[in-house]
């Protein structure tokens, strides 16, 4: 009888572990990973002809004795090789669950090329879209390169002469390039008023003093209130205006604005020019426009000459008669140019001033994109306070059949906020469209005859 002790069992169980972990590791030995070794894959190695041959079967490059599938002849008529999650509806189901039946094959297949035709249908809409608008983008540079070297060389030079000729006036019309727009407005308003840059440098020297000795106001309310008593105490008001001209634009911004200072020296110095006027809210997006395509001296002279325009005055100093007459010449266009929409507004008690007052002040800056509102200053600066009324009407125009199955709220509140993208090119055609003629009297005559008929107008203002 042979008696085993417990050491020796010990050391056999460790000799034993010692050995199958030796196995281990040398099995380990072939394969890596990123932080040690990996067992290498079991089993029998492919004959390489065999994995090139299967490879070929699967991606549908079958040799002529192996004709491709239905599903390898769906890819090969693609211009793409599809990722598997895209083409996922035309593979088979797993050996562990029933295949599909023919039917269901085919109305997957068939769904799948409508997916691809549809997807690629989309992507060349998209693609042709875009080269339509490169392409447009390119035309327009290059039409205002072209017109831009016309006016500097053939128009400017010769302005009074050439300026009220057909050519000018149909180039006008197409909009004045960007890089001239300063220059053709200050020609076109023109400096009755006679400033000079030593004036303008006189009243902001004034305003500024003015405002050193002016203690700041201890809210919005009471400078708005201080304003209204006091026209020079409008100064005030500038400060607090300014930052809600443009508030989209970082521009006019009272924290590090280029043109907040340009802005607000402007305003300071018509206020000190113009007493009887002082500020009113309005003026700073009439004057952030002039900035943004004049020098300083230049944007006031231009400034305080577009202010003393009969119909500015008239609503910046709040006439009511002439504004009043001001409207009613409107409406003789307005019934004249759109009956049906007139006779709406009619019928919902909408009167002129509720939309138009707004776009009379800012000069559409403030209700239109920046970039349209300065094409109707270019033709406003060429036909005079009659273009500001035929584009209301031309806005009108290209939003009849919207305005016509709205109420009072609605047609108000979207008259007073346009949407945010108002198209250029259709809003022109309807401005265009307009005529400013009325039983053979043009605007100047219309206007002239209700100055003296103050009975008719506006029933808000006559109340």
């Amino acid at each position: 009888c042979i008696v085993i002790s417990p050491v020796t069992n010990m050391c056999r169980s460790l000799f034993a572990k010692k050995v199958k972990d030796s196995r281990q590791v040398e099995q380990r030995d072939p394969g890596w990973k990123l932080f040690g070794k990996t067992p290498p894959r079991e089993g029998p190695i492919k004959d390489p002809k065999r994995i090139q041959k299967e490879y070929e079967t699967k991606s549908g490059r079958a040799g002529p004795g192996n004709p491709p599938s239905p599903r390898q002849s769906v890819r090969k008529n693609l211009d793409f090789e599809p990722l598997s999650t895209t083409a996922l509806i035309l593979e088979d189901r797993p050996a562990n669950l029933p295949a599909k039946p023919a039917e269901e094959a085919q109305k997957h297949r068939q769904q799948y090329e409508e997916m691809v035709a549809q997807a690629k249908k989309r992507e060349l809409k998209d693609a042709q879209k875009r080269k339509k608008q490169l392409e447009d983008r390119c035309k327009l540079e290059e039409s205002i390169g072209t017109a831009a070297q016309t006016w500097n060389q053939e128009i400017l030079p010769n302005w009074s002469t050439m300026c009220t000729s057909r050519r000018v006036r149909d180039l006008w019309w197409q909009g004045v390039p960007p890089s001239v727009r300063g220059k053709v407005w200050s020609l076109a308003v023109g400096n009755e008023l006679n400033i000079t840059h030593e004036l303008f440098n006189i009243c902001l020297a004034r305003a500024k003093e003015k405002w050193k000795t002016m203690p700041a106001p201890a809210s919005e309310t009471e400078s708005e209130d201080a304003g209204l008593s006091d026209r020079e105490s409008s100064l005030e008001l500038i400060k607090l205006d300014i930052s809600r001209t443009f508030p989209n634009s970082a521009s006019f911004s009272r924290s590090g604005g280029p043109y907040y200072d340009m802005l607000h020296s402007i305003l300071g110095a018509y206020t000190c020019y113009r007493p009887d006027v002082g500020y009113v809210q309005g003026m700073s997006f009439i004057a952030a426009v002039l900035i943004l395509n004049l020098d300083t001296a230049d944007a006031f002279i231009a400034f305080a000459n577009l202010l003393n325009k009969p119909c500015q005055m008239a609503f910046f100093r709040v006439d009511h008669s002439l504004m009043l007459t001001y409207f009613a010449a409107f409406e003789v266009f307005f019934e004249e140019n759109l009956p049906k929409l007139f006779a709406h507004f009619k019928k919902n008690n909408l009167t002129p001033d509720i939309y138009l007052i707004d776009w009379i002040f800012t000069l559409y800056s403030k209700s239109l994109p920046l970039d349209l509102a300065c094409r109707v200053w270019d033709v406003f600066c060429r036909d005079g306070e009659e273009f500001l009324f035929r584009t209301a009407l031309g806005l009108l125009r290209l939003y009849q059949e919207v305005l016509t199955r709205m109420d009072f709220i609605h047609m108000a509140q979207f008259l007073t906020r346009l949407p945010d993208l108002v198209p250029a090119e259709p809003l022109f055609q309807h401005i265009a469209a307009i005529h400013m003629t009325s039983r053979n009297r043009k605007w100047a005559q219309v206007l002239q005859a209700l100055q003296k008929d103050q009975e008719r107008g506006s029933p808000v203002l006559k109340r």
